[in-house]
């Protein structure tokens, strides 16, 4: 056990694993890092072996959406990221994108043995050896979830391609629904956001039921400080740098450059840029480092409210 996450990455180039899975996150800010120190470039192997990862043949992510950017990334560096999709009551894995046909931006096929479908309303629905028999002592809860047909609900919005592989749109519960009824994928801007630049190491959405869309972002710890660095700024801890005029700047461009590539509904129209980090397992992410919202939400409601000119 790693008593403290920010250590992987050292940690990683003394095992140099030949099997790794990590949520979004985690290759989000190799990727920074990598970028930080080395620039975009397609550099190969000394990429890999920066990051403890030159001997791995296999090397998964999931437990939440992955940009594809990220996928794309790893896969210019000579390891081939593959996406998967499943949840603890599937046991894992309900579809993965075969190794030698990986498809960045889905989640990939169906594994053998096991069903998947669209529900009317596109939620996706799995079926199989892998589905849980239910919830220990929780019978209601279980009814909610497994129909009488054996199909686990989800909770998850999916599409098929032409070829089977899956895309995950977003949460049902997480879908923001604009003031004037326009439904969006919370995650998918998000993702937008952080690969339109590295200096963003998280991003919440925020817009449901409002007439336009902000967000809260949040400095990657390992990027920005070296970037701030470079560009002369004498206090480069995340707290400064969330209020310097040349670091906002610089976050601005990210936001306008993620803006040209989002629908205008979808677009961020105001930022606030948190002092400090979100860490796994705190008040913004789960262990998994997927975002809190509700929490989210409530801490920082007056700068939510700023934004909106409350």
């Amino acid at each position: 056990t790693l008593a403290d996450p920010k250590a992987i990455t050292a940690t990683l180039t003394q095992v140099r694993p030949q099997f790794f899975f990590s949520p979004p996150r985690l290759w989000e800010k190799m990727r920074a890092g990598l970028i930080a120190k080395l620039g975009d470039e397609p550099y190969g192997p000394a990429a890999l072996a920066a990051v403890g990862l030159d001997d791995a043949s296999v090397a998964v992510v999931g437990a939440a959406p992955c940009p594809p950017e990220v996928v794309e990334f790893w896969h210019a560096r000579g390891l081939p990221l593959c996406e998967v999709y499943g949840m603890s009551e599937t046991t894992g894995v309900a579809t993965m994108n075969p190794p030698d046909a990986i498809r960045p931006g889905t989640v990939g096929t169906v594994i053998p043995g096991v069903d998947v479908r669209l529900s009317d309303a596109g939620e996706v629905l799995v079926r199989g050896p892998v589905v849980m028999h239910g919830y220990r002592n929780r019978p209601d809860a279980t009814l909610e979830t497994i129909d009488a047909d054996g199909w686990l609900h989800s909770g998850d919005i999916g599409v098929f391609d032409a070829d089977g592989y899956v895309r995950i749109v977003d949460r049902i519960k997480e879908l923001i629904i604009s003031a004037a009824g326009k439904n969006m994928s919370p995650a998918n801007i998000e993702a937008t956001l952080k690969t339109a630049s590295p200096l963003i190491g998280q991003a919440a959405v925020i817009g449901d039921a409002r007439s336009y869309n902000t967000a809260l972002l949040v400095l990657d710890t390992d990027f920005a400080p070296a970037w701030a660095a470079k560009h002369g700024i004498a206090d480069t801890s995340l707290e400064a740098l969330a209020t310097d005029d040349q670091v906002r700047e610089a976050v601005q461009q990210g936001v306008d450059e993620a803006n040209a590539k989002l629908a205008r509904v979808e677009q961020i129209k105001k930022f606030t840029i948190v002092a400090g980090d979100w860490l796994p397992g705190g008040d913004e992410l789960t262990p998994t480092m997927k975002l809190k919202r509700k929490p989210i939400a409530e801490k920082y409601a007056p700068d939510i409210e700023a934004m909106y000119g409350g």
